[in-house]
């Protein structure tokens, strides 16, 4: 007999980061109407694709960051993961709930012109903390953004 209370959940990786300028401010991405974090922010990144599942951390988040915010930003990468989190949705697209785990990394900003893509609605440097980081976030990201700022990763 099945029992679907010990079934695993089937997780696709999403690589985020946590850029961060001299100001000690973090990127934030606003999200579509069409996103499932719509209403909130999203940091830069996304998952894994198929064909890169044997190349490096450092260049599936090197093709995000250029497909979000274009190819002249230049920026150092700490490769060692910060944070984690989770996140679920119903993907109308493949008419299942899709699970997300999310690792997120640091980098810093050392300039170049931002080029937002139309996968989000724009863009603001935000000053985040302790106290206010609830107000941007949701799911996924409010819980990686927590482990973050409260150590509990």
């Amino acid at each position: 007999m099945f029992d679907s209370g010990r079934e695993n959940a089937n997780f696709e990786v999403s690589l985020k980061v946590i850029l961060k300028n001299k100001k000690g401010e973090i990127l934030l991405l606003k999200t579509s109407e069409r996103s499932s974090l719509r209403g909130s922010y999203d940091l830069l990144g996304g998952r894994i694709r198929e064909k890169e599942i044997k190349g490096s951390f450092r260049k599936i988040i090197t093709r995000e960051i250029r497909e979000e915010i274009g190819g002249a930003v230049k920026y150092k990468l700490n490769e060692v993961p910060v944070a984690v989190g989770r996140h679920y949705y119903f993907s109308k697209r493949q008419r299942k709930v899709q699970y997300i785990f999310w690792v997120f990394f640091e980098a810093t900003y050392r300039g170049g012109k931002i080029d937002i893509s139309p996968e989000h609605a724009g863009y603001e440097w935000v000053k985040l903390n302790k106290r206010n980081y609830k107000k941007y976030f949701i799911k996924g990201a409010l819980e990686g953004m927590e482990n973050y700022f409260l150590g509990s990763f």
